[in-house]
């Protein structure tokens, strides 16, 4: 059997890191950038950080702001348009997952206009010819798009968000500078972090895993379980501790997969638009209690990981307990609600949404092979 590891051309880490954006636009050879970002990361400075790199080179540009949370397929074709008037041949993407995920499907098909419905991008779809070159500066700690062949797209005619896999839509350069994050509020760094950890998680225990992303999955559920209780208290170095886990779990879980929290917390973002970090975080720790007897030793090493002292005179049971208890210590510490009727979920909208959870992409990674019947109990049992 062969491995297949896809990662970016270059990245960068650490603070300062965004000054290396106009070499590599300039050595490119790229002439016109579309800068893609929100409006509060104008409003609050932090992507006018880039504006200015660009400037101070005499960088081309034009921006395109009108990234919402939980992106859609009017978002992407909006951003196709825009893409086109200013003739952009590259685009900088600045902020967490929407704002990259956003720039990926725009570039997908700006070399690929038959995928202009968007909805065709859905699952692994290898697209004839790579997309735009995206340069991708992280501004949160969680969803590791800037080194991810990932995207997500919510599709609101139909009340769901669908996973769209694709070697050719992978940012050229990542650009992850913890300074890019000192700004992130509280609930939002939160959020983020245990997104990161659910990352590392699921891609340790997904069905695809194999020894290089199990090494990058469990150091970097070593350095979120450590840092992630100060970054949220505010402390720069737990910040960029976290800026460096997220980036590692997304090289490991990029290649591998993930499972049925995704799978649930796709349909939460789409019908009551839950943050996705906030819907991960609320349905992890139930879903390792459901997948346990399914992972052989691997709950030893995410305990051992997490900081859990004597594992190895732990019975099986008594260490794949401890993982998941330390687990919830770290959501709770981080004031992560622990019920999906907190976020939004009402009974009567189980049944879809477990069916929206059984279609999704991440399902069939999976380590423990779900009906639509599990997925129900899941749910109703954390309401």
């Amino acid at each position: 059997m062969s491995y297949r590891t896809v990662l970016n051309e270059t990245s960068y880490f650490g603070p300062g890191a965004i000054a290396e954006l106009s070499s590599e636009v300039k050595k490119r050879g790229l002439k016109k950038v579309m800068l893609v970002t929100d409006k509060d990361l104008i409003k609050f400075k932090v992507a006018t950080r880039v504006m200015k790199v660009l400037d101070d080179a005499s960088i081309s540009y034009e921006v395109f702001d009108k990234i919402k949370a939980n992106p859609t397929i009017q978002n992407v074709q909006d951003g196709v348009k825009a893409c086109k008037k200013m003739k952009a041949d590259c685009l900088i993407a600045v902020g967490g997952g929407s704002a990259i995920d956003t720039s990926k499907a725009i570039a997908v098909i700006m070399t690929n206009p038959e995928h202009a419905d968007v909805r065709s991008l859905e699952g692994a779809v290898q697209t004839a010819k790579k997309c735009l070159p995206i340069l991708a500066v992280s501004t949160t700690s969680g969803t590791a798009a800037e080194v991810t062949i990932n995207y997500v797209i919510t599709d609101e005619e139909k009340h769901r968000k669908f996973v769209c896999v694709d070697p050719h839509d992978i940012p050229v350069v990542a650009v992850i500078d913890p300074e890019m994050s000192a700004s992130m509020p509280k609930g939002l760094c939160a959020a983020t972090g245990m997104d990161a950890l659910t990352h590392a998680i699921e891609g340790y225990i997904t069905k695809g895993a194999w020894e290089l992303t199990d090494m990058l999955h469990l150091k970097a559920i070593e350095i979120i379980s450590r840092a992630l209780r100060s970054s949220v208290a505010g402390d720069p170095q737990g910040r960029s501790e976290m800026a460096l886990g997220q980036y590692v779990a997304g090289m490991g879980f990029s290649n591998v997969g993930l499972g049925i929290v995704h799978s649930m917390a796709h349909p939460l973002s789409a019908l009551y638009d839950t943050p996705h970090g906030v819907a991960c975080a609320t349905i992890l720790p139930t879903v390792l209690e459901y997948n346990a007897e399914s992972t052989g030793e691997k709950y030893r090493e995410i305990a051992r990981a997490m900081g859990v002292q004597g594992v190895d005179d732990m019975t099986q049971e008594e260490y794949r307990r401890a993982a998941i208890d330390a687990v919830k210590q770290l959501s709770r510490d981080v004031e992560i609600p622990q019920k999906v009727s907190l976020v939004g979920v009402k009974e009567e909208d189980i049944p879809f949404l477990a069916e929206s959870a059984m279609a999704d992409a991440c399902t069939g990674g999976n380590p423990k092979d779900p009906t639509v019947e599990d997925v129900i109990a899941l749910y109703k049992s954390m309401m």
